[in-house]
């Protein structure tokens, strides 16, 4: 009887360890000898999201990418001086003009936030800077930027291309160039152009800084 009962308690004990081995007890993760059902490289859908897949190893990377819009949100989009009377009169003449002026981008900016269309602009400035761009080493690495940020149909700033022009662009990545995305930024602007731009000349935001500054004129 005596050996039976420790045959039996072995059992129940090899049986305990099994299950505590299976189980998801942190005490018994990491340890040397003892599998681990999960693995360093674990499958991405998995229960929870606990996991160290590397699935989501890979998104924490992504996460941690540089992008062309840190300021986005922020109420000064670029650093410049308080517009002019003058300057923003002529923003109404027309959209190169307004394009010009820093002050200018920052106001109609501020403007395509209230219509959910921000990302056009993000999407011009970032083409604009990238254009300038003399460091062949930084170019694509910018470039990959970019097409993720506004061009990939993953991306929630996803600008408005037509197929042409999106087709020319997944051509050109393969070996980016400074000239890589200048269909698409002209096509954008032009967007912006015949699009918002109206409705930003119309809008109480135009006319409210054309009022405060026309108060604040020496000559009014």
């Amino acid at each position: 009887m005596g050996s039976e009962r420790m045959e039996m308690r072995k059992r129940q004990m090899s049986v305990q360890q099994e299950s505590a081995a299976g189980g998801t007890a942190p005490a018994q993760q990491g340890q040397p000898g003892q599998a681990n059902p999960r693995g360093s490289n674990a499958c991405c859908f998995c229960w929870c999201c606990c996991c160290s897949c590397s699935w989501n190893e890979d998104r924490d990377d992504r996460n941690r990418k540089p992008s062309y819009d840190v300021k986005e949100g922020t109420a000064d989009c670029e650093d410049c001086p308080k517009p002019s009377l003058e300057e923003v009169h002529s923003w109404g003449q027309s959209f190169d003009k307004l394009m010009c002026c820093p002050a200018g981008r920052n106001s109609f900016r501020q403007f395509l936030r209230t219509e959910f269309s921000e990302e056009n602009m993000l999407f011009w400035l970032a083409c604009d800077e990238f254009s300038k761009e003399t460091n062949k080493s930084a170019i694509e690495e910018k470039a990959r930027v970019i097409y993720e940020d506004y061009i990939s149909i993953l991306s929630p700033k996803e600008v408005s291309l037509d197929s042409r022009v999106r087709e020319a662009i997944n051509r050109n990545m393969l070996e980016p160039n400074l000239h890589t995305f200048d269909d698409a930024q002209l096509q954008i602007y032009t967007l912006m152009q015949r699009d918002s731009y109206p409705r930003y000349m119309n809008s109480p935001a135009y006319k409210n800084l054309l009022n405060t500054l026309s108060e604040q004129s020496p000559e009014s």
